[in-house]
């Protein structure tokens, strides 16, 4: 709800609000600072206008009144007129400290999950807060890693597993890495080479080859989780190949491998080109999972702490404006282009809208196909722990919430959230439910040890 969007006539004193939703008018206009995550752009603007109104008229009857003879849209020019408003919603948005470095390289990996990231660059979240990023389209994961280990980039767009990786040394030295976003939520799917359009049961890819894009992915650990829910053990019964998704098509193309759990711009192109068909997406096995991440090392945070807060302010901004619907056709033909994706826009626009060909000659809908969602879940963090345990990639013990509170930053994200008008979980932690089977994040080591295939 807009600043001034309230019937004058309605009298100010503690009963019922205007819109009913709230104990009174002082929680109903608390309420309009606090927009949830689909809050317009326009709301740094309103919080600011709301927090001038207060100041110059603190007595609610007094702003109440003074509202009803003159008008809100009256109002708000008057303000405009004697007071900066479009400056101080700025430095609002900024923050307080000045970024220490606005000239900044954010690696990002061609694909739909790292559409906050991209988006922000040509739609103007990155400038809105004070910075000059470039954004550097990279060739596979372990190039993102390397470059951002090596201080070439900033912050990065990773799988959502690779901070916790890279902080435990996990192909890599260990450095301690935080991730203070999440990308994207669900978005990837299990495409197969369209000869195997008669294969529909898992049982019968024994012998098959897949790729994945990373060992330290969610690809990886759900198309696992997929293959040994069916029976199949990944390590002996199929084959699991590492391959840049930019490539994974043309190896579909060529017959080196069978199929691919990928991100769905991948899944599309394979459809798009003739090559495959989407056995299932990724939201079906696990509704409402995290896939990739804003990832940025604990030395540039505490380094140039301003400037890291403004680019996690950018990000939390682009992702709300990637979450609603009414934008994805407009993302996806900003995002296709070479520089970006390097994809058709129906392709994006397919993978982003949920209204997408399934190469097997129908038509399925489903607007959470992929969605975006900054908040960065200790429980998501303690389950992707307990595959890297599952499929032996740690060794011992795990203190799973104490790695998950170190690595993704939810305290601080929710803060920041708040501090921007958003309305973040109040949890940091919840249950969630993978294919069929509920996982509690207190009892990890048991849900590891459910498992009937893993490595022993």
């Amino acid at each position: 709800m807009a600043t001034f969007e309230f019937d004058p006539k309605h009298r100010l004193r503690d009963v019922r609000c205007p819109c009913g939703m709230h104990a009174n008018h002082i929680e109903h206009e608390k309420a309009q600072e606090h927009q949830s995550i689909t809050a317009g752009a326009g709301r740094y603007e309103r919080v600011v206008a709301s927090a001038l109104m207060r100041a110059i008229l603190p007595g609610n009857a007094a702003r109440r009144a003074f509202l009803q003879s003159v008008g809100a849209s009256t109002a708000l020019a008057a303000l405009l007129q004697f007071f900066p408003l479009k400056s101080a919603t700025e430095l609002f948005a900024q923050g307080a400290g000045a970024p220490e470095k606005k000239d900044l390289k954010v690696g990002f990996i061609p694909i739909t999950c790292a559409t906050p990231i991209i988006v922000a660059h040509p739609m103007g979240f990155y400038s809105k807060h004070g910075l000059n990023v470039e954004v550097v389209k990279t060739a596979g994961w372990a190039v993102v890693r390397d470059k951002t280990i090596n201080k070439e980039y900033d912050a990065a767009h990773m799988l959502s597993p690779m901070p916790l990786a890279i902080s435990l040394g996990l192909g890599s030295q260990a450095i301690p890495f935080a991730v203070p976003a999440i990308e994207n939520i669900n978005g990837q799917g299990i495409t197969l080479a369209i000869k195997h359009k008669d294969k529909r049961d898992p049982k019968q890819w024994k012998g098959f080859k897949f790729a994945i894009p990373f060992d330290y992915s969610m690809h990886n650990y759900l198309l696992r989780y997929y293959l040994a829910e069916h029976g199949l053990d990944p390590e002996a019964d199929v084959q699991l190949r590492v391959v840049p998704p930019p490539e994974m098509v043309a190896n579909l193309r060529a017959d080196n491998i069978d199929g691919f759990l990928a991100p769905d711009s991948i899944c599309q192109r394979a459809i798009y080109d003739g090559v495959g068909f989407l056995h299932i997406l990724s939201k079906e096995i696990w509704d409402g999972h995290p896939c990739c991440s804003f990832t940025a090392s604990r030395d540039f945070m505490t380094q140039t702490p301003n400037s890291y807060a403004a680019l996690v302010r950018a990000i939390v901004d682009a992702t709300a404006f990637a979450s609603k619907a009414e934008n994805r056709k407009e993302i996806a033909e900003t995002i296709a282009p070479a520089n970006y994706l390097n994809q058709p826009p129906v392709v994006v626009e397919q993978a982003l809208t949920g209204t997408y060909a399934d190469g097997l000659g129908g038509i399925r809908k489903d607007p959470k196909r992929v969605d975006f969602d900054p908040f960065p879940w200790h429980s998501f963090a303690v389950w992707m722990l307990t595959q890297m345990k599952r499929w032996g990639q740690i060794k011992g013990d795990v203190d799973y919430q104490i790695i998950a509170e170190q690595i993704f930053l939810a305290t601080d994200t929710a803060k920041l959230m708040r501090d921007m008008g958003f309305a973040p979980p109040t949890n940091t932690s919840k249950t969630f439910v993978v294919m069929g089977k509920t996982f509690d994040p207190a009892k990890p080591d048991d849900y590891v040890k459910s498992f009937s295939i893993k490595r022993s």
